[in-house]
């Protein structure tokens, strides 16, 4: 059985890996002056990459289900380091582009740890394993934010990625040392009924799609939301720096305080439940965006609200899947995050195009549109799962 230690070492590594799909959150105004792309052309990056992600968690992922998880994580973490260094070297748009969508192709490390912890915990602390992992990943989030904003501010954004590719030479090196060869189960199905499969898994488990879909709505509001801060905040109206956005970040690191403890709440409180009542909560945090336009200092109560509340929706989501057999966890859990980020690519895009088109207002009336849609799916699920067996729709 994995311990407490083992399963924080797993959460760092998650935090590695998931850093580099928002290294470019504060630093994309200097991205795009430095490659003289528009603010509406330059969210082309984040969503290729979160859509590139999509794909490759839908088709490397269930690959887990068959082959050794220690070494399809040092095939993609590997790969991963090459497109780092393409990123910091290029001086073309087109391949910044492309490496970035290599990069996000390959960032299925983190996905695939929850499922791979979950086959060493017992049942009664996977919401408590889930919530870790997920700190890790938001932890990730932070700090690259944070430090992508200092270092683009005082230093070349360039030298981001080069410090990016280091962090992951590293963990390319030291994961799947401590990680155990599991051999996959005897009878597991060739990778092309594993790809089949997942279209029996999608209509089977309607359940584990509509969280996926209701995660995916939820990053992308999240996305959006500091694509615009950071194009708001850098802009000629306000002038800012970049080193503003990474500080905000560091407040909104209070998330890692609490998702554990909400984990274990989740796990008494049940999946559906608990999502309703922090996408409730997310809602009220998102209309208080209206009154941050001209002044900074009025992001900072919607953000603790969001940032609190917001990793809660992700982790109950996931416990749809991850209470289901061993055998299908990874495939389920490939299904959950291709919706979701393919939602994340979408918000990428979006979020940049409402700013560029409609400035602040534009990217929170974008936002307030995506969080009722979270709350509205939320409510749906919880009163269908509190229905009785056999009960009429």
């Amino acid at each position: 059985m994995t311990g407490d230690r083992e399963i924080i070492v797993l959460a760092v590594a998650s935090a590695i890996v998931t850093a580099n799909a928002y290294y470019i959150h504060p630093i994309i105004g200097d991205v795009a002056r430095d490659f003289a792309v528009s603010d509406g052309l330059i969210g082309i990056v984040p969503a290729l990459n979160q859509i590139a992600l999509a794909l490759g968690v839908l088709l490397l992922l269930p690959l887990a289900d068959r082959v050794n998880n220690r070494l399809l994580v040092t095939l993609c973490l590997s790969v991963q380091v090459a497109a780092l260094v393409a990123m910091a070297l290029t001086p073309h748009f087109a391949l910044f582009v492309t490496a970035s969508t290599l990069l996000g192709f390959f960032t299925v490390t983190p996905y695939l740890l929850p499922a791979y912890a979950s086959r060493r915990i017992a049942p009664s602390r996977l919401g408590y394993a889930t919530a870790l992992l997920t700190t890790g990943v938001i932890a990730g989030v932070q700090v690259s934010r944070l430090a992508a904003g200092v270092i683009g501010e005082y230093a070349d954004w360039r030298l981001v990625y080069w410090g990016a590719a280091v962090l992951m030479a590293i963990a390319a090196v030291s994961l799947p040392r401590m990680m155990v060869a599991e051999k996959p189960p005897e009878g597991a199905p060739r990778y092309v009924q594993l790809l089949i499969s997942m279209f029996d898994l999608a209509t089977s488990h309607p359940r584990l799609m509509v969280s996926g879909v209701i995660q995916g709505i939820n990053l992308a509001g999240f996305i959006a939301l500091w694509l615009g801060i950071s194009l708001h905040l850098t802009s000629d109206t306000l002038g800012h720096g970049s080193d503003l956005v990474g500080y905000l970040t560091a407040f909104s690191a209070i998330g890692l305080l609490t998702t554990t403890r909400l984990g274990q709440w989740a796990d008494r409180t049940g999946a559906e439940k608990a999502r309703l009542l922090m996408a409730t909560c997310q809602f009220g945090g998102v209309m208080l965006l209206w009154t941050a336009q001209h002044n900074w200092v009025f992001l900072l109560p919607p953000l603790a609200i969001m940032s609190i509340v917001g990793p809660i929706i992700d982790v109950t989501g996931r416990m749809t899947g991850l209470q289901e057999l061993p055998a299908i966890r990874t495939r389920l859990m490939s299904l959950y995050v291709s919706v979701m980020f393919t939602g994340a690519g979408i918000g990428s895009w979006a979020g940049t195009m409402a700013y560029d088109h409609g400035s602040w207002r534009g990217m929170v009336l974008l936002l307030s549109s995506f969080t009722f849609l979270v709350w509205l799916l939320s409510f749906q699920q919880w009163r269908q799962r509190r229905k009785p067996i056999g009960a009429s729709p």
